[in-house]
């Protein structure tokens, strides 16, 4: 994978001082209709080797639409990186509750102009290995062997969103979601097909087969949704659970390539471990993603590390495994460092994932890919309860990264 190491991040001394100070960052006088908001500009130097250099903002913020007895805090995360390699990464993600959470508003908003390696379909040693021996391509002939990974560049447009209006008095949300996703410039860095062998690549196949452009496409549609959520805090929760079923259309009418159908459902769960410090707790996440009709393009195939918040999968590298049908599970323990205070915090986790793939004849369950890893929680929010997570995980196949996120990973 790209293994990813932290070069130097600017401001964590200052928000340490920050928080001996105040519970609060960069905070905003309440207004009628958005009350403790709190900001946190956090700029990002670091080093990928797929990447160079990446130097931006990862701004973060918080507040309320609502009293608090009655208005679940909402988030918003985002990111604006450039890399000395030329690219560009932005990104921005809101969960929203409106005043009483009558209404709960989700969005996913990105453009990237960049590159990212893929490592062809399903989990299990074929993934390690990808076409070391080559890719039959006709009875009996194989094409060039490549590498482990296959890198792309290209340009990505997403919009994302979502609206749930509350049931009653109950905690469940249903709505309506639009959902766009828009690959140009595709380019297969290692696809040569004028030499003898070729040189073929997972997207390109699989593309091909199923009649799809190798260098641009589009999947647009509409979701039905439904959510459950009882967590006390849904930036960093320290009791409840949350489940969320999507079930996506994509027709050709609203200008996807292909007729298709996506299924997302989740569930996180927090068991607290202690009656006096609420922190000390065991928190579990699952997801499944799945085509349930048709084809979508591969880059729109469930992949991990592409849930709404891109936190699933650390020890891999984001898309390190892909399929018609995907399934994540992780659980983690969190605790507090200190007696009384909540200003530091650490994790223990452990991950696993698996992924199908037709071509290869690989089922859902057959090969299950595990990670394990440990991080540090910096509190530099105590009312909204905002952390910095740094986590470094190991994955299989030599597998491993560092992670910097603002609030928890689930």
């Amino acid at each position: 994978m790209s293994r990813a190491y932290l070069i130097l991040l600017l401001v964590f001394a200052h928000l340490v001082q920050l928080h001996s100070q105040t519970s609060d960052t960069l905070t905003l006088p309440d207004s009628g209709l958005i009350r403790e908001f709190a900001f946190l500009p956090l700029p990002v130097v670091a080093a990928r080797p797929a990447l160079g250099f990446m130097y931006g903002l990862a701004p973060s913020a918080s507040w309320m639409m609502g009293p608090a007895e009655t208005t679940h805090r909402s988030a918003m995360v985002s990111s604006i990186l450039y890399t000395t390699k030329k690219q560009f990464l932005f990104f921005l993600k809101t969960n929203v509750f409106l005043r009483n959470d009558t209404w709960n508003l989700l969005g996913d908003w990105r453009y990237f102009d960049t590159s990212q390696p893929t490592f062809g379909l399903g989990t299990g040693p074929a993934s390690a290995h990808l076409t070391s021996g080559g890719i039959e391509y006709e009875d009996g002939k194989f094409t060039q062997p490549t590498k482990a990974s296959q890198a792309m560049d290209f340009k990505f447009f997403r919009f994302y969103q979502v609206g749930l209006k509350r049931f009653r008095d109950s905690r469940l949300f249903l709505g309506l979601g639009y959902h766009l996703d828009i690959y140009y410039q595709v380019d297969d860095k290692l696809l040569d097909l004028d030499t003898i062998p070729p040189v073929e690549t997972y997207h390109h196949l699989y593309s091909v087969a199923r009649g799809f452009s190798t260098t641009d496409y589009t999947l647009s549609g509409l979701s039905l949704n439904a959510i459950y959520d009882t967590r006390d805090n849904a930036i960093n929760p320290y009791d409840g659970r949350f489940a969320y079923l999507s079930l996506r259309f994509n027709p050709t009418f609203l200008g996807s390539d292909q007729n298709s159908s996506v299924l997302w459902f989740e569930y996180r769960d927090y068991f607290r471990l202690s009656h006096h410090r609420p922190r000390h707790l065991l928190g579990i996440w699952f997801y499944g993603n799945m085509i349930t009709s048709g084809n979508v393009p591969y880059l729109d195939l469930p992949a991990l590390g592409w849930d709404q918040f891109g936190r699933s999968g650390r020890g891999y590298a984001q898309g390190r495994f892909r399929g018609e049908n995907l399934m994540y599970a992780e659980v983690e323990y969190r605790i507090p460092l200190l007696r009384e205070k909540e200003l530091l915090g650490m994790v223990l986790f452990l991950n696993a994932t698996t992924a199908s793939s037709t071509d290869d004849q690989i089922g859902l369950f057959e090969y299950i890919e595990p990670a394990a890893g440990t991080g540090l929680r910096i509190m530099i929010n105590r009312r909204a309860r905002t952390n910095i997570s740094l986590d470094y995980a190991w994955g299989h196949y030599g597998s491993h990264g560092f992670y910097l996120n603002v609030n928890e990973v689930f």
